[in-house]
């Protein structure tokens, strides 16, 4: 059996490799993890993203920014759905976020997305998630957080991650204490989230901390 690289030679192999051109990240994308597979959402997909959104209703609006009175719910309209999918195709081949559905046996429940994408002296981005109420507390958020930490590690070469929880959710909190991400600090009225300035709990992961447990996380999550 050949040994495994260690921590050191992954990274001496990663900067070796190119980075991922995002122009070459089309819609086409697809991750896989154990149970989720990952991809960037499409038109078509408005009839299971208006199911899921409609139906789980305050679960999700609670946790997330107002909508501006003058925008159109993509949850309810088909032709803002689809200018939604366009929006995020740019902002993928431009480089500055990737956005994908989490499907479960081909059943949309979900979305991870990698936020904020800096280069430059920073190489870092921000981790959102939300699923559906039905399917929460089997474990798949956190392992669709898991597949795009390794594509943005491995795949765009990214050096660090960061996911911002206010500390009241408990349920978003479990996905990052499942996979230990480390916690940074608490930063006061860091977002605006339904009308209100809340507080956040930082939890970051860096490519160090990646090389050290990548074969762990991936053998229970990828």
């Amino acid at each position: 059996m050949k040994p495994s690289a260690t921590p050191r030679q992954r990274a001496e192999q990663r900067s070796d490799q190119r980075v991922v051109h995002p122009a070459g990240l089309s819609s086409a994308l697809r991750l896989h993890g154990r149970r989720v597979m990952l991809r960037p959402l499409v038109a078509n997909d408005f009839a299971a993203f208006s199911e899921v959104r409609i139906r789980n209703g305050r679960w999700l609006t609670d946790w997330e920014p107002l909508r501006p009175a003058a925008a159109v719910d993509p949850a309810h309209n088909a032709e803002a759905f689809e200018r939604r999918c366009v929006v995020r195709e740019r902002e993928r081949a431009a480089g500055n976020a990737y956005s994908f559905g989490i499907f479960i046996d081909s059943n949309f429940c979900g979305e991870v997305n990698l936020n904020g994408v800096t280069r430059g002296s920073m190489q870092s981005a921000t981790v959102g998630y939300w699923v559906d109420h039905a399917k929460a507390g089997h474990g798949y958020v956190p392992e669709a957080v898991a597949v795009v930490t390794h594509f943005a590690f491995e795949q765009l070469r990214l050096h660090r991650l960061e996911i911002c929880i206010i500390p009241r959710n408990a349920n978003s909190l479990r996905v990052v204490h499942k996979l230990e991400w480390r916690y940074e600090g608490r930063a006061e009225r860091f977002l605006e989230i339904n009308g209100v300035w809340e507080d956040h709990d930082r939890f970051g992961f860096t490519t160090e901390e990646w090389d050290i447990r990548a074969e762990d996380l991936s053998r229970d999550w990828l």
